[in-house]
């Protein structure tokens, strides 16, 4: 426990120290002093004229930098949450339809309506485009009569290809002039980083994270198998349903601002069970601490690896994840050597 607790406080050290080094680094440097006097501006503390680089600081990065943050926390935990539930360690948003669902939406919009909503066109898309996905897969495993993981599973890689195959439609009929916004866009980034939608994004974080704080004795039965947690009182089906579609109204969230942006809610949890082990309570404020820190990171790396041009944070979180798997592969491999 000792261990665990140090871990998670020099985790929050790192990733404050991260979040400032978010604002102060960028195409270009800005000084501490600078940060300090927009913030203090911004919010009143301080009286004074709002320069341009006060604008970067407040508007800008610093909403950017806590996006990174709360959606990287809230992917984690629904990474744990799936991963927990359909007891397949591979598990994760893209597997059950629910990024493919919000990628459609917002392509729709990008390629077809345009924003006729305003700002908020995209972010609804999105968020629409994820709930008809996790209404379709809920109703097939409802239709089935079972909540078996693996009817879950091939459920949900059956709309995540059904979805994928509506977004290459639109994109191949749609206007081409839009293509690079569509593809930047399904590639995720943290660009459509505001105020406005703060509030949004961190409902998501705060929806995940109690809920499946709630329900994390039914959770930690489950790691005993279906036959064991059934014993002891829990019902599987309802809970394979509500936190399914719990994290899929989670993920809808940050997707419609995000983007989608892989991989990171299949690496977290691996990443926090090597701290905390597989019991919950103390499994998923870990999770939140390192998926914020993983998606911090790997934004930093978007804007700094080809400054000033921005890399879709999507590709940097893919290739990270991409050697993950290879390592659990090869570590699987020896474990069983």
């Amino acid at each position: 426990m000792t261990r665990i607790l140090i871990a998670n406080i020099l985790g929050a050290v790192i990733l404050i120290t991260l979040l400032l080094a978010s604002v102060l680094y960028g195409t270009t440097p800005i000084p501490l002093t600078e940060v300090v006097k927009a913030i203090a501006l911004n919010i009143g503390l301080i009286e004074g004229d709002i320069s341009p680089v006060h604008r970067i600081v407040f508007d800008l990065r610093l909403p950017r930098a806590l996006f990174a943050t709360v959606i990287g926390a809230g992917l984690g935990i629904v990474g744990v949450v799936l991963q927990t539930t359909t007891r397949n360690d591979l598990a994760d948003p893209f597997l059950f339809g629910l990024s493919s669902g919000a990628a459609a939406g917002a392509v729709f919009v990008i390629t077809v309506t345009g924003d006729i909503l305003g700002i908020w066109t995209l972010p609804l898309a999105a968020f629409c485009g994820g709930l008809v996905a996790s209404g379709i897969v809920l109703a097939l495993v409802h239709g089935l009569q079972t909540s078996a993981p693996e009817k879950l599973i091939l459920a949900g890689l059956a709309v995540s290809f059904l979805f994928a195959a509506i977004t290459n439609y639109l994109i191949f009929s749609g206007d081409s002039r839009a293509a690079h916004s569509v593809i930047f866009w399904m590639l995720g980034g943290l660009g459509l980083a505001r105020w406005e939608s703060f509030p949004l994004v961190s409902s998501g974080l705060i929806l995940i994270l109690a809920y499946s704080f709630y329900r994390r004795r039914w959770m930690d039965a489950l790691l005993a198998g279906d036959l064991t947690a059934s014993t002891l009182g829990v019902p599987l089906q309802y809970l394979r349903f509500s936190m399914f579609f719990v994290a899929a109204l989670a993920t809808a969230v940050f997707v419609s601002v995000a983007g989608v942006i892989g991989f990171v809610g299949l690496m977290v949890p691996h990443l926090a069970r090597g701290i905390t082990g597989p019991l919950h309570s103390l499994l998923l404020p870990t999770a939140a601490i390192v998926g914020a820190l993983l998606l911090t990171v790997s934004d930093m790396l978007s804007r700094l690896l080809l400054a000033p041009q921005e890399l879709p944070v999507g590709i940097v979180t893919t290739s990270i994840g991409s050697i993950f798997v290879f390592l659990l592969l090869f570590r699987s491999r020896m474990m069983h050597k």
